[in-house]
């Protein structure tokens, strides 16, 4: 390999590489020291090597903490691979337990999702890996897909229409849309025609993380659009309260429709069902993100709890 330099390659070593991609996750250089177990200086220290051996500043505080310049966006994939490779070389043997992992993994979600799929991933997580923890974040597909090139997110699931090179998806669930009206609607009561539908005020969640564009729903001319909000959840808890109807995911609202008192209805039209995909990156061989793709699996196909709204 006469193309190493390998003056470059002894300056390198595998606590920098480490450092580099904690600071890529985590932009906060205590929070990096504290997983790493390492001192707030030495951080720095590895920082200040890492900016000469790449001959860039590769992180540029802000208010909000450290912000990667283009270059170690770049560098992000690269050294994920190679403490990947690293890992597999000298743990190959070693496999992953759950039961014993103390690590936090991190979804990219909507809300309609982590309703149906975050119930059953706590209790999943509560038998099978106590001493481990996931967090949820609502992004649009396209920063969860950024999150998971730069590895800030282990998983993606929800409705993508295009994917980003390096990604690659699997069909989690299918989904349609329903019609939302509280028990005791005057109105209202198992079913709904097109007329009722029109007129009795629709409430509707617009936000880019939970809608994705959606084609299905009826446009404005069609029906008298009563509210706009940021969340499903939202547009239960109005429609709980009022006589105005909702228009969500069904899975999301069987989730709910108990404990809020809803009715669950068929939309009086043809909307036709949505898919709901699982999004990982393509070269990541890492063994705990293959049991935590499973364990998403079976909190998706787990039955409908309406007790339990999230």
């Amino acid at each position: 390999m006469s193309d190493f330099d390998y003056n470059q390659i002894r300056r390198l070593d595998g606590s920098l590489l480490l450092v580099f991609r904690e600071l890529l996750r985590r932009r906060r250089a205590t929070e990096v020291a504290d997983r790493l177990g390492l001192s707030p200086s030495a951080i720095s220290h590895a920082l200040t090597r890492l900016r000469d051996l790449f001959g860039d500043p590769l992180f540029v505080r802000r208010p909000h903490g450290l912000e990667p310049t283009r270059r170690a966006l770049e560098l992000g994939p690269k050294v994920d691979a190679l403490l990947e490779a690293a890992a597999a070389t000298l743990g190959s043997e070693r496999a992953f337990d759950p039961g014993q992992t103390e690590r936090r993994f991190v979804l990219a979600a909507p809300e309609f999702v982590s309703a149906v799929i975050g119930a059953p991933l706590l209790d999943i997580f509560a038998a099978e890996a106590p001493r481990a923890s996931f967090a949820i974040v609502s992004v649009n597909q396209n920063a969860a897909m950024e999150g998971l090139r730069r590895g800030a997110v282990d998983l993606a699931v929800g409705r993508f229409y295009a994917m980003a090179p390096g990604l690659q998806s699997e069909l989690l669930y299918e989904d349609d849309y329903c019609v939302v009206a509280r028990r005791g609607h005057p109105r209202i009561d198992g079913a709904i025609d097109l007329e009722t539908y029109a007129d009795a005020g629709l409430v509707l969640a617009m936000s880019a993380a939970e809608t994705a564009n959606d084609e299905t729903l009826p446009a404005p001319s069609q029906v008298r659009i009563r509210c706009f909000v940021p969340r499903w959840l939202t547009v239960l808890s109005m429609v709980a309260a009022t006589d105005a109807i909702g228009s969500c995911p069904r899975r999301f609202a069987q989730r709910q429709a108990e404990v809020l008192g809803l009715q669950v209805l068929d939309i009086p039209f043809e909307t036709g069902p949505f898919q709901v995909s699982l999004v990982r990156r393509r070269d990541n061989a890492d063994p705990a993100l293959d049991w935590l793709r499973d364990q998403v699996r079976r909190a998706a196909a787990a039955p409908a709890d309406s007790s339990q709204v999230l």
